[in-house]
């Protein structure tokens, strides 16, 4: 091992340690590079466990992040890879290969990948006298106290454009449809959040990842069957193997 570390800080052109009667301690420059070091061989690792996914043989699954905000009938039969992480995390998984292909909020511009929205939901503002309660405008919601949450899964977001700053929920998020809540409305129309697929144009799953969304579209209309017909498809159809078809 002394030999191999010699041969690398000649490569790199400086000590990463200091050697003394009293151990082996990091220099500072030691203590800049290493951590890139590291880094480095983590993403060597997922490149090759990458590769491996995608050029063994047997079935391939999208792996796929979603907004603790997405309901789950939207996901309940679809791929079982799933990851629910706040929006920070999924564009950062899809970033770095770590995930296909993410549903979030569309609520931040995410420019060279693929959208598309594949579910709107209704805004309702939840709270214990609301029961019975006639719709709540939107010019009239500023005056209500909301509960804050940390900006994490893309709804802070939304509701701050909506000049509000404070959190709402998705109608599909209701426990029960028995929660007292008010539909939030602007001008007598339901305000809306939309969700949306992102993926990369570059991903070699990304025909499969175009699938999926068109499945999960779908499936705002007739849920569970678009949704396993998608699985289907993708099932029945997998890409080309890019070293077999090379």
């Amino acid at each position: 091992m002394s030999n191999g570390i010699a041969k690398l800080e000649e490569r790199l052109g400086d000590k990463l340690f200091v050697r003394s009667p009293r151990g082996v301690t990091q220099t500072a420059f030691g203590a800049r590079i290493l951590p890139l070091i590291e880094r480095a061989l983590v993403a060597l690792d997922a490149v090759t466990a990458e590769a491996r996914r995608l050029t063994e043989p047997g079935e391939r699954r999208i792996r796929m992040g979603l907004s603790p905000l997405i309901g789950s009938y939207l996901v309940s039969r679809s791929f079982t890879v799933l990851r629910e992480a706040n929006m920070r995390d999924l564009r950062e998984g899809l970033l770095a290969g770590e995930l296909d292909v993410i549903l979030i909020p569309a609520v931040a511009a995410m420019p060279r990948f693929e959208h598309q929205v594949v579910d709107v939901q209704p805004i309702v503002v939840v709270s214990p006298d609301a029961a019975g309660s006639a719709p709540l405008e939107l010019a009239d919601a500023g005056e209500e106290e909301y509960i804050l949450v940390p900006d994490t899964c893309g709804l802070t977001t939304f509701t701050t454009r909506l000049g509000l700053g404070s959190a709402m929920v998705p109608r599909s998020r209701l426990t029960s449809p028995d929660v007292p809540h008010r539909p939030l409305v602007d001008r007598g129309r339901e305000v809306r959040i939309s969700f949306e697929a992102v993926w990369s144009a570059d991903s070699p799953l990304a025909a499969d990842a175009l699938r999926l969304a068109d499945g999960l579209a779908a499936a705002r209309r007739t849920p569970h069957p678009a949704i396993y017909n998608a699985y289907v498809r993708i099932q029945r159809d997998p890409l080309p193997d890019p070293v077999r078809d090379a």
